[in-house]
């Protein structure tokens, strides 16, 4: 569990997130990296499960301020898909410090059901400062697309 006070956001590993997505319906992963990092560097494919991940950047490009209207815009966006309160949602960015953040603000909004996925897209670097080798979603092998 990572989380400061009284608002605790569960850590997931990344093969636990996709069997989670896989069986729970009304499940929704939402990437919060901006639109360049997801274009170049690419972004989980949930295709082999019949869903659409969700994006919704935490902080702006290229200023890299938090958004805040974050809660706003996907609050109003889990709306049109369906998923209310009670939703499991899965927040996912690089390495998973941002991802909790956003779990964190989507939690104090009410969406109790907040996780945040450990290790994120790429994990962290190796010893030759390379990122989706050690750990994280590319590393674990799960199906992933790019641009």
């Amino acid at each position: 569990m990572s989380g400061t006070g009284s608002t605790s956001i569960p850590d997931v590993p990344v093969r636990d997130v996709w069997e989670r997505l896989r069986a729970d319906a009304g499940a929704v992963l939402i990437d919060v990296r901006t639109e360049a990092e997801l274009a170049y560097v690419g972004h989980p494919d949930l295709s082999p499960i019949g869903k659409r991940l969700v994006t919704s950047e935490w902080q702006t490009y290229p200023d890299q301020r938090v958004d805040a209207g974050f809660v706003e815009k996907l609050s109003r966006r889990l709306g049109q898909l369906g998923a209310d309160h009670s939703s499991n949602l899965y927040f996912i960015c690089r390495s998973g410090a941002r991802s909790l953040s956003a779990a964190r603000a989507m939690h104090a909004a009410g969406y109790t059901k907040s996780h945040n996925v450990a290790d994120g897209f790429e994990g962290p670097l190796d010893v030759k400062r390379h990122r989706g080798v050690v750990a994280g979603w590319k590393a674990a092998g799960l199906p992933w697309a790019q641009g």
